[in-house]
């Protein structure tokens, strides 16, 4: 009989290589693996961050009315060839890494993942909305950032800000940009602004 030790959200919040020990870190073909022959049941509640099985916090109602905002003002101005994913695996190969963002939009439509996750190319943008989360949110934009995902977006509620990542490099986005309750922030896919929206639209 073996038992799975999870790593909580706070021992990845101060810095994702430096961690507590003993730690099993988790190839993702072997977490792929584990999930196909249903050794996690419904009640698991977490994803694999660079290698690490991590729980996922519980979400509160201003979470997830956020989430149901943003998803909606994404939504509005959104494009034919794209389609919004939220809470669905993204499966990053070169970081050891599937989480479950609160919002991606991905190319194509549901139907081109009917056998597979979505990975890094394609995904226009990742949205997490933070508030116990914010630490570990934005030590996530390291992974996404040496993914290549071309911009990532924190909507902070702890601040009431949104912040937008963009310009990614192996080390970290390189552009960030704040977007206060009185702003209009852009929604931009590959490198093109497709519309605006108020950030106090999204805010609960």
């Amino acid at each position: 009989m073996s038992t799975t030790t999870l790593v909580p959200e706070t021992q990845l919040r101060e810095d994702l290589d430096v961690l507590p020990g003993p730690l099993y870190r988790m190839p993702l073909e072997k977490y792929e693996e584990l999930i196909a022959a249903g050794v996690f049941g419904k009640r698991d509640r977490f994803h694999l961050i660079a290698g690490l099985l991590v729980n996922k916090m519980t979400k509160r109602p201003p979470h997830s009315a956020a989430c149901e905002a943003v998803r909606a003002a994404i939504e509005a101005r959104l494009p034919s060839g794209f389609h919004v994913r939220g809470e669905q695996p993204l499966r990053i190969p070169s970081q050891s890494s599937m989480p479950e963002p609160d919002l991606v939009l991905a190319r194509g439509t549901w139907r081109d993942y009917a056998a597979r996750h979505p990975e890094p190319i394609d995904v226009a943008l990742v949205v997490e909305v933070a508030d116990s989360s914010l630490a570990l949110d934005r030590k996530l934009g390291q992974i996404y950032s040496a993914a290549g995902i071309p911009v990532y977006g924190i909507l902070n509620l702890v601040d009431r800000q949104l912040e937008i990542y963009t310009d990614p490099s192996p080390t970290g986005y390189e552009t960030v940009r704040i977007f206060k309750a009185g702003d209009t922030a852009p929604l931009e896919i590959d490198a093109h602004e497709i519309g605006r929206f108020a950030v106090v639209d999204v805010l609960p």
